[in-house]
């Protein structure tokens, strides 16, 4: 990535997804408007945001200097979880770019971090204690896992994360920078002095058997007849990757040279060697050679990629499993660094679709994960973490049930937190004259008498959302029409 300088005034960003075409496959979820609501702030280049799994409901909020940071209970702890900024080189896409928490992190008190390390900028991943301070790790108890010297000083991957299927940690690596892979590194898998064969590669090790300093999994790949730390190959500089906490499907955002991003995604049931095309292909194009290119063996294709007219830097993101905001529910949010858009991506099928849901004067470095399955995005240049939630989102009836007449019914809704309360009104005419049914309702659902002698196929809901002080924030209504049936 290559970071701008931006100055922006804090704000909140809201921005309403188009509609969904009427046509789409029944297992399809629309694209909810979405809004941007700040967590907490100051923070000094944000590049990750992680949480620990042990219940405490903490954010973790990396920062490329050298530090890491804590939200609890909305705010910022004043001492630094931790502060390694002594050993980090901080420059450009170097830094300390990662943390994560190892399954059973409320027994084990470790943890691990990727960094750049002064004086050579080689990529070191390593384990930290927690003190008797929860709050508080000891940067003296550093255990270092793997060093990979890296050529360059760009392209540094830098993501982390366990995988919750098999356990095993997985690392981006990228192909160890300049332009253009010069080395080759992404599609070679020799052994080379320094680890650099693991550059452009997603690596998955066992860093909790005991085994010192990790063990290769029995189940990883071969590669030439040998069993490495390599799961894939083939990427370019894979900043930011996530797995589904519910179904344990990978999806990796990886940066492209100067035509394409890209989004790649692999089931859980996968077992690896899948092969992602860089630098031979850059997305869907040759790129070496730029014509007449072949795919390399193992090839996977991106399941979803854009152009540099609408950015230059993909950040990847999570899907949202959370169960605050039904509406978000599914939905796998990445963005791009240089142009501030936040898309979502769906499964539909075999296949996925992708909506355009924000254009935000975000610099976004990182999205993040809660405990509760709540996504955030951290806007690199501000310094602020916002949490991603729905504008007004009718979820019931949305379009295309038979209702009868007479019935009670309970519209729902999903609204961000600071829509406090709501207008619902129905239509039997499409829209072209409401009748109000709730006025100032509070929660998120009305109990609605459906009337006794209301008949028509172009029925909708809409729901009006106003804020603490009165004032109209948004307004959403089914995506399609739904019947009324007649009363016997």
């Amino acid at each position: 990535m290559n970071y701008r300088a931006i100055c922006k005034a804090f704000l909140m960003v809201t921005v309403t997804a188009a509609a969904l075409l009427a046509s789409a496959p029944a297992a399809w979820s629309r694209f909810p408007g979405i809004r941007f609501i700040p967590v907490a702030g100051g923070f000094t280049a944000p590049v990750h945001v992680a949480n620990a799994g042990d219940g405490s409901g903490r954010l973790f909020v990396v920062e490329q200097g050298g530090t890491v940071r804590i939200i609890s209970g909305g705010s910022v702890l004043p001492l630094p979880f931790l502060d390694i900024s002594g050993k980090v080189i901080f420059a450009g896409e170097q830094g300390l770019l990662n943390i994560t928490f190892p399954p059973g992190f409320v027994a084990k008190q470790y943890f691990y971090v990727n960094y750049t390390r002064v004086p050579d900028g080689a990529t070191v991943i390593a384990r930290y204690q927690v003190t008797t301070d929860p709050n508080v790790a000891d940067p003296a108890s550093e255990e270092v896992l793997l060093v990979v010297i890296q050529p360059f000083a760009n392209h540094n991957g830098g993501m982390m994360a366990f995988s919750p299927v098999d356990g095993y940690l997985y690392i981006g690596m990228g192909d160890g920078g300049s332009g253009g892979d010069p080395n080759n590194f992404a599609q070679n898998v020799n052994p080379l002095p320094g680890n650099q064969h693991l550059l452009g590669k997603l690596l998955r090790i066992d860093v909790e058997s005991g085994v010192v300093p990790y063990a290769i999994p029995p189940t990883n790949p071969l590669f030439k007849g040998v069993q490495r730390e390599i799961w894939a190959m083939g990427l370019r500089n894979p900043w930011k990757f996530s797995f589904d906490r519910r179904t344990g499907a990978l999806y990796i955002g990886d940066v492209g040279q100067a035509s394409l991003e890209e989004i790649n995604f692999r089931p859980a049931s996968s077992k690896g060697k899948e092969n992602y095309g860089w630098r031979i292909l850059e997305g869907s194009l040759c790129f070496n050679p730029s014509v007449g290119c072949g795919q390399p063996a193992g090839y996977v294709p991106p399941v979803t990629e854009y152009s540099h007219a609408v950015g230059c830097a993909v950040t990847g993101g999570y899907v949202y499993r959370g169960t605050e905001f039904p509406a978000l529910k599914r939905i796998y949010f990445f963005g791009d660094f240089c142009s501030g858009i936040v898309w979502g991506l769906q499964r539909v099928g075999s296949g996925f679709k992708r909506e355009r849901l924000a254009d935000t004067p975000f610099a976004i470095s990182t999205f993040g994960e809660g405990e509760d399955g709540s996504v955030f995005v951290a806007d690199r240049a501000l310094g602020t973490v916002f949490k991603i939630v729905p504008t007004v989102t009718v979820v019931f009836p949305a379009g295309g049930e038979v209702i009868p007449a007479g019935s009670q019914q309970t519209i729902s809704w999903d609204a961000a937190p600071d829509i406090s309360t709501f207008n619902v009104q129905f239509s039997l005419n499409n829209g072209a004259t409401w009748t109000t049914v709730g006025q100032r309702v509070t929660g998120k659902s009305l109990l609605w008498k459906v009337p006794p002698q209301a008949a028509s196929s172009t029925c909708l809901v809409r729901v009006i959302g106003f804020d603490a002080a009165g004032v109209r924030v948004d307004k959403d209504r089914s995506d399609n029409t739904f019947t009324i049936t007649a009363g016997p």
